[in-house]
């Protein structure tokens, strides 16, 4: 159990309360928890987990493989003949390892969810994919969330899809990341349930996923007794969909994503969202529904406080 408050003297005496109900131990300050290490620094916390993504190599016995810059190619070649995984366990406990390694390496997130769509029925390709992902992480290991007390409590968030990426099911990829001021707190990577007929429905829909994280984020931080001076922002790269929040007259050209349509534009109708466009070059979601190129994770790294 973790416990933080803003006065001492207040945890403390929590702490005496609960050990005269419990057997209980106080371990000082934090330093890990759940495989995840936690290292104070002059402005703030870092979050790592370089000993878990250790023991993941040491699994795949690839501790002395050769890193790789990014996680995944960025065009994938399929084939028509593969031969499936001799052992699909192996492959389904590394991505099960990679699922768990993303809770403090947002840059993971798009490749591990690309992978983990393969785990009914994995083939050799497959594992091609995971191993690479493992390479890229070896050059990574001390990677982990520099998260900074010097900042504003402003909620914002960015949103993309990438419209038909899969190349059998033709569905787009969502992606969001959700900042409380310079700091990320949430991200997600998954592929849409049913097809676009359009990139402004695609990315329409990340936007509803989006305002739906925003809406959850601001009711906790009211729990928390942090309310919000300012609507949350939201940002994309789709000057079509951002016109959906704000036009209703394009209502009756979007029917078939009316649930979505209705939910953005209430909340942007009650002054309790903002939607703001950003260009495409700064799309910070852009890293959770493609594959990038060397230069350009590099700076979305540094962006998501990696």
């Amino acid at each position: 159990m973790l416990l933080t408050g803003s006065s001492n003297t207040l945890v403390q005496s929590f702490l005496q309360v609960l050990n005269s109900k419990f057997s209980m131990k106080d371990l000082g300050p934090l330093h890990h928890f759940l495989g995840i290490q936690v290292q104070s620094t002059t402005t703030g916390l870092h979050l790592s987990q370089t000993h878990y993504a250790y023991s993941i190599l040491e699994r795949a016995q690839m501790l002395e493989c050769q890193p790789m810059p990014t996680p995944l190619v960025q065009k994938s070649v399929s084939t028509s003949v593969d031969t499936p995984v001799d052992d699909p366990s192996y492959f389904r406990v590394l991505v099960g390892s990679l699922q768990y390694l993303t809770l403090t390496r947002p840059d993971l997130s798009f490749s591990v969810n690309y992978v983990s769509q393969f785990m009914h029925s994995p083939h050799m390709s497959h594992l091609k994919y995971v191993r690479r992902i493992l390479r890229y992480l070896k050059g990574t290991l001390d990677f982990g969330l520099s998260l900074t007390a010097d900042t504003s409590l402003a909620l914002s968030a960015f949103s993309d899809a990438d419209w038909a990426g899969c190349q059998m099911t033709r569905r787009s990829t969502t992606g969001y990341c959700t900042f409380l001021g310079s700091n990320i707190v949430s991200w997600c990577a998954k592929k849409q349930t049913t097809v676009a007929r359009s990139s402004t429905e695609a990315k329409y829909r990340a936007m509803a996923h989006a305002a739906a994280e925003l809406t959850w984020l601001g009711y906790l931080l009211d729990d928390l007794r942090v309310p919000q001076r300012n609507p949350p922002i939201l940002y994309g790269d789709n000057l079509s969909a951002l016109y959906l929040t704000v036009n209703p007259v394009l209502h009756a050209r979007s029917k078939h994503i009316a649930l979505d349509y209705h939910y953005v534009r209430e909340r942007v109708a009650q002054g309790v969202l903002i939607t703001k466009h950003i260009p495409s070059t700064f799309q910070l979601a852009d890293i959770f529904t493609k594959s990038m190129t060397k230069a350009r994770l590099a700076q979305f790294r540094h962006k998501l406080c990696l």
